[in-house]
């Protein structure tokens, strides 16, 4: 078997002091992230994000900065997540949400901190932690290379 951790993408949205999460059905039960998702086949890391972003909570997300890099050991897997920060572009209140997707939530730092027990993983706190602590991080410092033939 050939090991390979599973590449994923959060979007890191404050607006008001409060941060969006989305609660999903797991096979964990009910819990909350940030929108988040796997890496799709040919785009970007930011690409990712924004779309991630979209399907889990209908907002169009502009990535404009890394908050950070995390690497994450849950029950079998290693998740290796990105976690972007930026701006809402608008919000389409008519779109489905994803499948397992229930609602959108807007949470303070210590209403997350109190759910704690809820949250998908440890990486969902501390990447609100890292936000607010200032870290941001230019996109430049990602490089996505488009396939090439040779």
């Amino acid at each position: 078997m050939i090991w390979k951790p599973n590449v994923t993408v959060a979007a890191v949205i404050e607006q008001d002091g409060k941060f969006l999460l989305v609660e999903e059905q797991t096979r964990y039960g009910i819990l909350m992230n940030q929108p988040a998702g796997h890496l799709e086949p040919g785009e970007s890391l930011k690409e990712a994000a924004a779309r991630e972003t979209l399907e889990e909570s209908a907002f169009h997300f502009e990535p404009e900065y890394l908050v950070g890099i995390y690497q994450w050991q849950g029950h079998e897997t290693t998740y290796l997540r990105f976690a972007f920060g930026g701006r809402i572009l608008r919000h389409d209140a008519g779109r489905g949400l994803d499948e397992g997707i229930i609602r959108t939530l807007w949470l303070s730092r210590d209403e997350i901190r109190k759910e704690i027990d809820r949250l998908r993983s440890p990486m969902v706190c501390q990447c609100v932690e890292d936000y607010l602590a200032g870290c941001r991080y230019p996109l430049d410092l990602i490089t996505h290379y488009h396939k090439e033939l040779h």
